[in-house]
């Protein structure tokens, strides 16, 4: 909607990255600096994307030198600001609804109505990170599917680090990319169909309680998830050293109930990582239970 706009521009951007100053250590420096603030971490074969992904938001500022960007995200006054851009611009946002579905049946097919015989009035289910929506409303669809927001209070709370994500999300509009594993029928069923895409019914939207910005890294962001029941976070440990992953999933453990479940992406272990967490079998999917 803005190539008119950006047209020129765009032509005359590359130039101005290509010839954009990066003194000795500033990856490093900049690596370490995201790393601690987002846990991101990016090895001596990654510092290239980082250098392609900040570079242009460090011309857009009007820089000449990448080390000048890194003293805006770690000195100014304005930092928080440029971080949210930082942020989107590092997010890995590729999703899609019904991914890693065992965990998902899981979740509604024995978890939540073990917690319900176990007397819980209130069912807190978190999704962080959510990136564009597809996982917090997929949990939507297999609890509406199962019936069970008619039979106990269901909270579904959303979080992600990305603005960018969270304003897609609350747009609610898909390509048929993201249904690539969703049956036809449940797409059908509460998705309406907008030319070459797909929107979210709001009856559906209206099951997710909350969608809010949250770092993980950041111990502070993370009290609101005291109570929770079910924590999914998955495919994000991938990105994390192990130092990293054992703080957010020491967090986790203080946060959750007792009994509290934890989903992560199926290339990632705790196995090493805490000795906070069970992964049991659970109709069908590997899931960690704190233990």
């Amino acid at each position: 909607m803005t190539e008119s706009r950006v047209a020129s521009p765009a032509r005359a951007l590359p130039s101005a990255v290509d010839s954009l100053r990066v003194p000795d250590r500033t990856l490093p420096l900049l690596r370490d600096l995201v790393a601690a603030r987002i846990g991101m971490h990016y090895d001596e074969e990654r510092l290239a994307y980082l250098r392609d992904r900040l570079g242009p938001l460090a011309v857009e500022r009007g820089f000449d030198s990448l080390l000048d960007y890194y003293y805006l995200l770690k000195y100014d006054e304005q930092a928080d600001v440029e971080w949210a851009r930082a942020i989107d611009a590092l997010s890995v946002q590729e999703t899609y609804f019904w991914r890693e579905a065992d965990q998902i049946q899981a979740l509604a097919r024995v978890i939540v109505p073990g917690l319900v015989d176990a007397g819980r009035r209130v069912i807190r289910i978190w999704s962080v990170p959510c990136a564009t929506g597809e996982e917090p409303l997929s949990v939507a669809i297999a609890l509406e599917e199962a019936g069970w927001f008619e039979r106990v209070a269901i909270e579904i709370h959303a979080a992600d680090a990305s603005e960018a994500a969270l304003l897609k999300a609350d747009a609610g509009r898909y390509g048929l990319r993201a249904f690539r594993q969703l049956p036809e029928v449940l797409r059908a069923k509460y998705f309406d169909a907008d030319g070459p895409a797909w929107i979210v019914k709001p009856s559906l939207k209206r099951r997710v309680t909350s969608w809010m910005r949250m770092n993980v890294v950041q111990p502070e962001e993370l009290a609101r998830l005291s109570g929770a029941d079910v924590i999914l976070c998955r495919n994000l440990f991938i990105y994390f050293t192990q130092a990293t992953v054992r703080l957010v999933v020491e967090q986790f453990a203080n946060r959750l109930s007792d009994p509290g479940f934890l989903c992560v992406g199926a290339a990632e272990s705790l196995l090493r990582v805490t000795p906070r967490f069970d992964l049991q079998d659970i109709g069908g999917a590997y899931v960690y239970v704190k233990s």
